[in-house]
């Protein structure tokens, strides 16, 4: 039975209840959706949380306001390893590992902008190319 009235309107959860779900989740040997359901929470959330744990370190909401930060600041480790890892990919392709690794999809002239800011500009790898891995495309 689903809950549609608290799914319509997309509360900031509590810091409270976001460690909660964090714990339950890393002291029982359980799966997400067992979590999501326990909580009654949306299975992508838990997701969204445990990956900010593991970035940040903290399950904090990100302050609205203030001055425009690039959606993608404080991220250039992990810019700087996803375009080492596929120096070949598009724009929109590395949208899309970003959308499915960090759960957080930015548009690709956000993605563009922001490889720019930290030097990761769309070097065209010929090396890359050469070994002739090619990736599967999703369709």
């Amino acid at each position: 039975s689903h809950r549609s009235a608290s799914t319509l309107k997309m509360k900031a959860y509590s810091i409270d209840l976001r460690e909660k779900i964090i714990k339950a989740y890393e002291q029982t040997d359980t799966s997400i959706r067992k979590v999501a359901d326990r909580f009654g929470v949306a299975k992508s959330f838990v997701q969204k949380l445990l990956s900010m744990k593991k970035i940040q370190g903290h399950v904090e909401p990100r302050q609205q306001g203030g001055a425009m930060k690039g959606e993608l600041d404080g991220y250039s480790a992990q810019l700087a390893a996803m375009v080492e890892q596929y120096p070949d990919a598009t724009l929109l392709e590395y949208c899309e590992y970003w959308s499915t690794t960090y759960n957080h999809w930015v548009s690709t002239s956000t993605m563009c902008r922001t490889l720019q800011k930290e030097k990761l500009t769309l070097k065209k790898r010929r090396y890359a190319a050469a070994k002739g891995k090619h990736k599967e495309s999703k369709s």
